[in-house]
C-alpha cells in the first residue's frame, strides 16, 4: 500500500511512530505542501491531510479531484477552521456547542453594545496564534481591539466550570483523553494529564463519536468543559490534532490506515 502524509513535520511524533509501525509493509511519502510537488503518480491509496494552510488544502483537494482518499477531507477539515461554520453546523445537528455570535471585526465587535457579561472572544479563523480571550470588561475589550483591530471574531458566553479543558481524541473508533487546565485559566495551561476513559461522565464517549459522524472526520480532537454535573459543553473541534504522548495512539493511526486502504 502506498501512504501519503500531506505535511511539512513528518517528524512529528505521532506521524513519526506512525510511519515507523507503517514503513516495513508498505511505502510512505511525504508531499510537503510548502513546495507542493505535482499529483503524484501512481496515486497513494491513503493520504494524512496533517498540515491545515491553504497550499494543504489545495494540494488535498488536487489529491481528492484525482481520485486519492485523503483522511480528514479537505472539505471537512476546512470547515474546523471557520468557528462560525463549525457551531452553525454542531448547532444544527442538536450538539452540545456553545452559542457563537459572528463579528466581521474585533473594533466593530468593541464600538458596539457592550456585552452582557464575561465572554470568550476568538478568531473566526483557527490557526496558530489567533485570538483567544476571555473578556470581563469594556476596557479589556477595547485592549483587545486595539492589538486586533481588523480580526473577524466570534464570541461565546462565558461558561461557568471548574477551569480544566477535557481533552478528547477520536483515531476511528478509537478514544483518548486528557485533562488540561484552560488557556483561559489564570493559572496558564500547565501539563496535559491523561485521563481514563471510564473516568469521564457518561454519555461522553458517544458524544465524540457523533461529533465525528456529524463533522466527517475520522482523525478529531473534541474540546469539552463540564458545565457541572458531568453536563457537556463542545467549545471546539479540531481536524487531525496532535494526539502527543497517548498511549496506543499511533497504533490506532497505522490500523485506521490499513482499514482504510484497503475498502
Amino acid at each position: 500500500m502506498r501512504i501519503a502524509l500531506i505535511t511539512s513535520e513528518p517528524g512529528h511524533p505521532l506521524l513519526s511512530m506512525t510511519t515507523a509501525l507503517l514503513a516495513p509493509h508498505h511505502h510512505v511519502d511525504v508531499l510537503d505542501p510548502r513546495t507542493p510537488p505535482p499529483v503524484p503518480e501512481p496515486l497513494a491509496d491513503v493520504c494524512l491531510l496533517k498540515a491545515r494552510t491553504p497550499q494543504a488544502l489545495a494540494l488535498a483537494r488536487d489529491l481528492e479531484r484525482a481520485g486519492a482518499r485523503v483522511i480528514n477531507s479537505a472539505a471537512a477539515t476546512a470547515l474546523c477552521q471557520d468557528r462560525t461554520s463549525m457551531a452553525a453546523l454542531a448547532l444544527d445537528a442538536g450538539l452540545p456547542f456553545a452559542a457563537t455570535r459572528t463579528f466581521p471585526t474585533l473594533a466593530g465587535l468593541a464600538s458596539g453594545p457592550a456585552l452582557s457579561g464575561p465572554a470568550v472572544v476568538k478568531s473566526r479563523h483557527s490557526r496558530r496564534h489567533d485570538v483567544v480571550a476571555r473578556v470581563d470588561s469594556p476596557s479589556h475589550l477595547r485592549d483587545l481591539a486595539a492589538a486586533h483591530p481588523d480580526e473577524p471574531v466570534v464570541v461565546q458566553d462565558f461558561a461557568p466550570n471548574d477551569g480544566w479543558d477535557h481533552k478528547l481524541w477520536a483515531i476511528g473508533d478509537r478514544l483518548f483523553a486528557a485533562l488540561r487546565r484552560s488557556e483561559l485559566s489564570p493559572e496558564g495551561r500547565g501539563p496535559t494529564r491523561t485521563l481514563p476513559l471510564d473516568d469521564l461522565p457518561p454519555g461522553w464517549p458517544a458524544l465524540v463519536h457523533r461529533v465525528g459522524e456529524v463533522f466527517s472526520l475520522d482523525v478529531y480532537g473534541v474540546d469539552i468543559i463540564d458545565r457541572g454535573h458531568g453536563a457537556p459543553l463542545i467549545v471546539d473541534v479540531n481536524a487531525f490534532p496532535g494526539v502527543r504522548n497517548q498511549p496506543g495512539a499511533p497504533e490506532a493511526l497505522a490500523a485506521l490506515i490499513s482499514r482504510k486502504g484497503s475498502t
